[in-house]
């Protein structure tokens, strides 16, 4: 971490602002002094940064984070504002520029959106920008349902080739229990493999954000599958984190490292519907790698559309693996166990192809 040239660093909603929802200046400013100091010792950092919804409760008078979606965009419009202003405020002391970057699910998954987040961020750090990258809560759906930024900055240290990731949160590392309990817990110090998090107990959501210790572990898996080490600490230890020091938990990389897109696939999306394979498609798919075709599927379940994630399950229901489909959910039904050779000789030479391609196949 102490010699890492490009960082993706996450800090949570619960460390930036007020228990009322405003933006806490002071904690701000405080990381920022810690960001800045590494950036001129010439390590380039992106700030993967949550907030914008509890930023907009202050000035909506709204005193805790609204549950209906309508009201969480609107106060995800409202804050964004309050949070780059903010930063930009923050890091101008220091003669640093930030660029806001929105992102949402989609921007991973989609070819064409996937490059040009690619860039952007790339283009960014070339130009000596700080990128404060957010989740695009105001339009966003399932992930201010269901999302968090922690799975986002997972992507991003994956996307922007990061050499380390530090998720900053109001704890301050991995515990074997309730560090609150009588008799407290244990630090986990180092996890290298599922074998350390065995019978580890993990919280679920904080205060004002979305994510909690399971998000952050599941961010972790994301990013060393990837090949990016990770720490895990508290927003109060960053520049020792960044230093290297002896702090929080540290997740170590290992196995195979798959494309970014299907990172997100398998760890941060919930399949909109349901193909179920016969046999043998389970084996073309699973065990040789090929492409899903029509003549395999035994029968759709769902409404989804064209380049929306489904749950590839075998013939007893089994969860296979998770793809991104090619024909909305109305139009399998009249596909359903034929071969693309025929399909295009009834419908038209659109229809030769596969239903989900190899290459937007992930296996669970």
């Amino acid at each position: 971490m102490g010699t890492a040239g490009r960082i993706v660093v996450k800090v949570g909603s619960s460390s930036l602002t007020t228990p009322q929802g405003m933006i806490d200046v002071d904690r701000v400013d405080a990381l920022v002094d810690v960001l800045a100091a590494r950036r001129a010792a010439g390590t380039q950092i992106v700030l993967v940064s949550s907030g914008a919804i509890a930023a907009g409760l202050g000035p909506l008078g709204l005193k805790a984070r609204p549950k209906d979606l309508a009201t969480q965009q609107a106060a995800a419009s409202v804050g964004q504002g309050v949070l780059v202003a903010r930063y930009t405020s923050s890091f101008a002391r220091y003669g640093l520029r930030v660029g806001q970057v929105l992102l949402t699910a989609d921007d991973m998954m989609r070819r064409s959106h996937h490059r040009n987040a690619q860039r952007t961020l790339a283009r960014l750090l070339e130009l000596g920008i700080v990128p404060v990258v957010n989740e695009n809560d105001t339009v966003a759906t399932d992930e201010i349902r269901f999302g968090d930024n922690d799975r986002l900055a997972a992507l991003v240290a994956h996307l922007t080739h990061a050499d380390a990731m530090v998720l900053l949160s109001d704890v301050d590392a991995l515990y074997d229990g309730d560090p609150r309990r009588p008799g407290g817990a244990n630090r986990i110090t180092e996890v290298r493999g599922p074998d350390d998090l065995e019978g580890v107990e993990l919280g679920t959501s904080g205060r004002v954000g979305t994510g909690g210790m399971i998000t952050k572990v599941q961010a972790a898996k994301i990013a060393t599958g990837a090949g990016v080490p990770v720490v895990l600490t508290a927003a109060a230890h960053a520049a020792h984190a960044l230093a290297g020091d002896d702090v929080g938990t540290v997740f170590h990389p290992g196995g195979r490292h798959p494309g970014t897109r299907l990172l997100w696939l398998a760890h941060a999306t919930t399949g909109r519907g349901r193909l179920h394979l016969d046999e043998g498609a389970v084996k073309a798919v699973a065990g040789r790698r090929m492409s899903l075709l029509p003549a395999g599927v035994l029968k759709v379940e769902g409404e989804f559309s064209a380049g929306d994630p489904v749950d590839l399950c075998g013939p007893s229901g089994e969860l296979v693996g998770r793809g991104l489909v090619n024909f909305d959910s109305g139009e399998i039904p009249d596909l359903l166990g034929r071969s693309t050779r025929e399909l295009a000789s009834a419908l038209g030479p659109e229809y030769e192809r596969e239903l989900i391609h190899r290459d937007d196949i992930v296996i669970l």
